[in-house]
């Protein structure tokens, strides 16, 4: 199978996802340089995700016979690890950016880090498990990805409004993403019910619920509303 055409693959919906989510800032829309730059970070931050996983599952190894186990590894081992590095980036470079103006643009910034990642980490699975990995990639941990990163960067918005509670809210935004994503892995992971397994995809379809509303919901509170229809 030819290279490019795999990486291609592994790519292609991190990049319609994030083109689709950029298209739906319809007032003040960020400077590509920043996406770009968001984008690389978020592939970066792999690095620290997985030392920091391997460091937590030293101390909190996983026993995939029991389900409680699984849980406390899912969420706090890979979705913490995973998470919390996406969310360094979110704070420490993105909400920084004098153009993170409004509150859609944290929706925009989380989205893209986290695309970032998911991006190499499509890149590595696609790479060993082919075409079928892929396409099955394409529609769940992809859009999964997205979802968690759009979450965070909604209460990021939510704290570049109400600056008093700025604190509270990226608090929150980072609880969030790790609870959904804690969720989402332990369905996928825990082998005690197979069944359950499919109650990742009702996670993750109500996650991207939550997500168009949270679209919705900031950019009805955008600055540049009104300005944009005088």
């Amino acid at each position: 199978m030819d290279v490019l055409f795999l990486i291609g693959l592994a790519l292609a919906p991190g990049a319609a996802i994030g083109l689709f989510i950029w298209l739906r800032d319809k007032y003040d829309r960020e400077p590509l340089k920043h996406l770009f730059i968001s984008f690389m970070l978020g592939v970066l931050c792999a690095i620290p995700a997985v030392i920091l996983s391997i460091v937590l599952g030293k101390f909190i190894p996983v026993d995939f016979g029991n389900i409680v186990s699984v849980a406390i590894y899912a969420l706090i081992v890979v979705a913490f690890a995973e998470e919390f590095a996406k969310f360094l980036v979110l704070r420490f470079y993105a909400y920084r950016q004098k153009e993170f103006n409004e509150p859609f643009d944290g929706i925009v910034y989380g989205a893209i880090i986290s695309l970032g990642f998911a991006g190499i980490e499509n890149i590595l699975y696609v790479a060993d498990g082919g075409v079928q990995v892929g396409l099955l990639r394409m529609f769940t941990a992809v859009p999964a990805h997205a979802s968690f990163g759009i979450i965070m960067g909604y209460y990021f918005g939510m704290a570049w409004q109400y600056k008093e509670r700025a604190k509270e809210f990226k608090l929150k935004g980072l609880l969030a993403a790790i609870v959904l994503h804690g969720l989402y892995n332990f369905f996928l992971m825990q082998q005690s019910y197979p069944a359950f397994w499919f109650l990742s995809f009702v996670g993750l379809t109500i996650s991207i619920r939550l997500c168009f509303k949270a679209m919705k919901a900031h950019s009805e509170r955008s600055p540049f509303r009104f300005k944009k229809k005088l």
